[in-house]
Parts: structure tokens; sequence; C-alpha cells
């Protein structure tokens, strides 16, 4: 694997995956909770309480929408900390466009595509079976929102340009194989 950029600041050490997925989640939950106060403010303050079988009170809503994106934080560290989709994510490809990827724009792609996966996942298949199961006959939003597809984008955006930011992968990355066979440089020229 050719990598020209590597990374070279951020923590580094056990746990710094972890660090970076917390640090990147919380802040992008931030950003997602501005997006979701600005289209509705009673879906922090009443609906994500409501899910949990709580009562509207104080700043619940935002505790559990912080924690929610801590834990997908979280999950994206270790996630991207694994040798397959690290290398994958590294991997030195024929595209041009990614090809001329540095790491740090790299994991921020990631961020974008676990964003997009979130939301595919959690709203739209998580979300009403829970809503079911809980029988809450009325979520008080709608599950399929273009607002919650933004606000999981820029989840995801901010929470790869964090990550990218925070932790030291160049090690890591250097070592990185792709599961697949990646192209050569004698074929780039």
């Amino acid at each position: 694997m050719s990598i020209e950029r590597p990374i070279e600041y951020g923590f580094d050490g056990t746990g710094n995956w972890l660090f970076g997925g917390a640090v990147g989640g919380v802040v992008g939950s931030l950003l997602f909770g501005g997006v979701l106060w600005l289209v509705d403010p009673t879906i922090i303050t009443e609906v994500i309480p409501a899910l949990y079988g709580i009562d509207p009170i104080g700043t619940a809503g935002w505790v559990f929408h912080l924690v929610h994106g801590l834990v997908l934080g979280l999950v994206f560290g270790v996630l991207l900390s694994r040798d397959p989709i690290l290398g994958t994510v590294m991997a030195d490809v024929e595209t041009g466009f990614i090809a001329s990827m540095g790491p740090g724009l790299r994991f921020t792609l990631a961020g974008v595509v676990y964003g997009l996966a979130v939301w595919a996942i959690l709203p739209l298949l998580v979300l009403p079976t829970w809503v079911a199961i809980g029988g809450i006959d009325d979520p008080g939003f709608p599950m399929l929102a273009f607002e919650s597809l933004v606000g999981h984008l820029l989840y995801g955006l901010l929470l790869g340009a964090l990550f990218s930011v925070v932790v030291e992968i160049s090690q890591e990355a250097k070592a990185a194989d792709a599961p697949f066979e990646e192209a050569t440089d004698s074929t780039r020229e």
C-alpha cells in the first residue's frame, strides 16, 4: 500500500480509536441535534425521551441524543480500526480521484458513508420496530424525513473529519492490507 501523506498528529496509543470516535460522535451529534432543533425542537425535547418511556423533563432528550452519538462514534472507531475496513479505506486504487486523497479525506468520506448507513439502519429499520414493540402509536416525527438524512450525513461528516484529526493512524494505515487486490504504481503511469 502506498500512502503519501499519512496523518502524523493526534493521540496515539491504546484507546485512541475509541477516543477519536467518542469526540467525533459527540460533536457530530451536537450538529445533528442542531438540525433537529431547527426543524422541530419537540423531536429533541419530547420524542427522544418518549422512546425510552420517559416524560420530557429538562435536557433529557439532549442527553439521550448525545449518548446515541457517543455510542455510534465508538462503534465507528472500533469498525475503522479493524484491518479489513482500514485496509479498504486506505487501499491504493486506480481511480484518480480517490487515489489522490490523503487519509484525512478518506476518513471523512468513511464517516459520511457511516452516517448514511446509520440513517438506513436505525431510523428506517430499528426505530419502526422499537416503536411497534413499545406500543407508541405516533412517534411524533416521520421516520423517512429528508432532515433526518441530512442530519445523519452531517453527523458522519463531522465524525470522520474529527476522527481523522484526533487519531494518530500513520503506523496502522501503513500496515493495513486491503482485502482485495490493490492497484500497482506501474498501472497509473
